[in-house]
């Protein structure tokens, strides 16, 4: 048998205390100021702590007014918002891009491909538009003035950025732009934009400027592409005609002055060997006005001197002689004897 079966069990109702009730109980025992204080301290003491990351700096104030900087790690305010933080990214690389938006990071970087032809497209010194990508990479060195002395830090960190960025293509021509000028354009941009960002005090290092695509419109790209292969091939011509002229050239004025040279040497040769000659023959005739006889009989003899020894075969005829003839011997083919000079002499 059931107790609910029993009759008189029926009639009795059970009464179980809800845990409502024992709420209810226990906050009529308490007074309302304890109930009040208890809330304030658990609101308070989950507004009072915070934490600043590794690469992050925190900015506190009181009523909007700055206090102090919070360092890296747990730190303490004043809760019930009497302080409030904000935290600044020193320690972290941030970048502006103009011309393209990074739309994903993680894995694959991709891209936006929309049109940004108002930041890209950029007059050249010569008349012509280039269409200019670029991006610039910078740091924030300085929290407070970063927060504090201007207004819209990043809108107007990227008006000066194409600001400058114009200006430097506006000074160079398009080729300049397209080709070897894009190093030089990039320092000079970053440095420009450095010296606005001190002259304003917005608290900001640029560490890089980096374009990334320079190329010209789309709709006169084909045409462009024309032209710049002309001039390659004009810039070939030009190198091969140097480079044969480097060649042939100097060769040349080389073997110019190698006969220049020669001719010189000949020449003053030759006048000294006239002058030696000249002066030769001076102290020859002084000799000669001295002694005519001596000096006609030296030269004779010295003169013999150089010619007998190259000679081959020497006669010496004496010069009275008046009857010496050669005869020919037409049976033997010998000459005949010659007719004996006077005096058995020869």
């Amino acid at each position: 048998m059931n107790a609910t079966d029993d009759p008189g069990f029926r009639g009795r109702r059970l009464d179980f205390p809800s845990v409502g009730d024992n709420w209810r109980h226990l906050l009529d025992r308490l007074p309302l100021r304890a109930i009040i204080l208890g809330i304030l301290v658990v609101i308070g003491a989950a507004t009072s702590v915070y934490t600043v990351d590794p690469e992050e700096i925190g900015i506190v104030q009181r009523f909007g007014a700055y206090v102090r900087e919070a360092p890296p790690g747990l730190n303490f305010r004043l809760p019930f918002g009497v302080e409030s933080v904000i935290k600044v990214p020193v320690e972290r690389q941030l970048k502006e891009e103009f011309g393209f938006r990074t739309t994903r990071t993680g894995g694959p970087t991709q891209y936006s491909s929309r049109s940004f032809d108002e930041e890209t497209l950029m007059l050249t010194g010569d008349l012509n538009i280039a269409d200019v990508e670029w991006v610039v990479q910078y740091r924030i060195v300085n929290a407070y003035d970063y927060l504090f002395r201007v207004r819209s830090v990043r809108e107007l960190f990227r008006a000066m950025t194409e600001a400058v960025m114009r200006s430097a293509i506006g000074d160079r021509t398009v080729n300049e732009v397209l080709t070897v000028g894009r190093q030089e354009i990039a320092s000079l941009v970053e440095d420009g934009i450095q010296e606005l960002c001190d002259q304003y005090r917005m608290g900001l290092k640029v560490e890089q400027v980096v374009l990334q695509n320079v190329n010209p419109p789309e709709a006169v790209k084909a045409s462009f592409n024309a032209v710049n292969q002309a001039q390659q091939e004009r810039e070939q011509r030009i190198n091969t005609a140097q480079r044969e002229y480097n060649q042939v050239i100097p060769r040349a004025q080389g073997e110019a002055q190698q006969t220049v040279e020669r001719a010189e040497g000949y020449a003053l040769d030759r006048v000294n060997r006239a002058e030696g000659d000249a002066a030769r023959f001076t102290a020859l005739f002084e000799e000669y006005r001295k002694a005519p006889e001596v000096t006609r009989k030296r030269i004779y003899l010295e003169t013999m001197g150089r010619v007998l020894p190259r000679a081959g075969k020497k006669v010496v005829v004496d010069e009275e002689i008046r009857g010496l003839l050669p005869l020919l011997n037409l049976e033997g083919g010998r000459p005949a004897p010659a007719a004996a000079p006077r005096g058995g002499e020869r």
